[in-house]
């Protein structure tokens, strides 16, 4: 039986295996890669990541990389292709094949059919000679010396290679995109709370027909159907210049039903609650997370620097699927 010293020194060999493989990842590394990230740049479609066994993983990693980071992706299984799921590729997306030995069949034969119908084709892959290689218009060397196996037969360094690279297209696709934080952020909106609250207001709040919005002058019981149809338990007022003159919740209307024999010629201004807590559109969620917190309120209409107003944002827009409780 190993002792504790000759695991860890093992460990250490496997470490530096797959280290080696990566740093001849990083001396084989030459302007085709350059082409496949500006292939991607150009498209008008999504990247479609194929493989199978250890690779088909990696790709759906590399998918999901791609994805979170601006670049539009989806994981197709050659098999799955095969029976169908080729219709979900369109003429303008990119291909990013994964072989290490570069002759699986099933990966090939959809990158064949694929090819035939004009789709560009980047294959990732070891064998620079292979199958994949002659099929694709553009090879990713991704050779190793070995794998960190001992009977180098496992996919080890190999799918680390793949990953690394995978990464590397999709990070320099998002800083060529020019995408920062803020984008990555809004497309992890199910991230910590920490996160969420690092987010700009604008960024998360409901804007445009989401927002439950009547105008001065309308009649409270089309103002009601307007809180059902957008269930967010409000209705904004606007005067005719897109200013928010203020509020009624279903908190208000309960109220108003006790105060009030008859609604029909009510009108919204006469009841409303008038100048309602806002917040700018710029500010942090931590800010409106912050006021929503002091004044036991679940909903804050957005406003612009014109004070025009241009969203809603509820509690569950800022917390996501987690749950919350006010601290009084």
């Amino acid at each position: 039986m190993l002792k504790d010293q000759e695991i860890l020194n093992r460990a250490k060999e496997i470490l530096n295996t797959e280290k080696e493989g990566l740093e001849e990842i990083i001396k084989n590394l030459d302007n085709s890669f350059v082409k496949a990230v500006r292939l991607i740049l150009n498209t008008k479609g999504r990247v479609v990541v194929t493989g199978v066994g250890k690779s088909g993983l990696i790709g759906r990693k590399i998918s999901a990389t791609l994805s979170s980071t601006g670049t539009p992706s989806f994981f197709l299984h050659p098999v799955e292709a095969l029976h169908g799921d080729l219709g979900m590729v369109i003429p303008d997306d990119v291909v990013l094949a994964i072989s290490y030995s570069g002759n699986t069949l099933e990966v090939c034969e959809i990158v064949a059919i694929l090819k035939k119908r004009n789709i560009k084709i980047i294959g990732l892959t070891g064998n620079l000679e292979s199958n994949l290689a002659k099929l694709s218009d553009i090879v990713i060397n991704s050779k190793i010396p070995k794998e960190a196996c001992p009977f180098n037969l496992a996919p080890t360094t190999s799918t680390t290679a793949a990953l690394a690279l995978g990464d590397a297209l999709a990070i320099c696709l998002f800083e060529l995109k020019g995408l920062g934080s803020e984008d990555f952020r809004r497309n992890h909106p199910g991230g910590s709370l920490g996160e969420r609250l690092k987010v700009k207001v604008k960024e998360i709040m409901l804007k445009d027909d989401k927002i439950p919005v009547v105008q001065e002058g309308t009649f409270l019981k089309d103002a009601i159907i307007e809180i059902d149809r957008k269930k967010l338990g409000c209705v904004l007022i606007v005067n005719n210049y897109g200013n928010l003159s203020g509020i009624i919740t279903d908190g208000d209307l309960r109220r108003i039903l006790l105060k009030f024999q008859k609604i029909d010629d009510l009108k919204v201004e006469e009841v409303m609650t008038q100048n309602p807590k806002i917040i700018e559109e710029n500010r942090l969620a931590s800010e409106a997370l912050e006021l929503m917190e002091k004044h036991l309120i679940t909903v804050l209409p957005v406003v612009n620097f014109d004070n025009k107003l241009v969203g809603i944002l509820h509690l569950h827009d800022i917390l996501g699927k987690g749950t919350f409780k006010f601290t009084v």
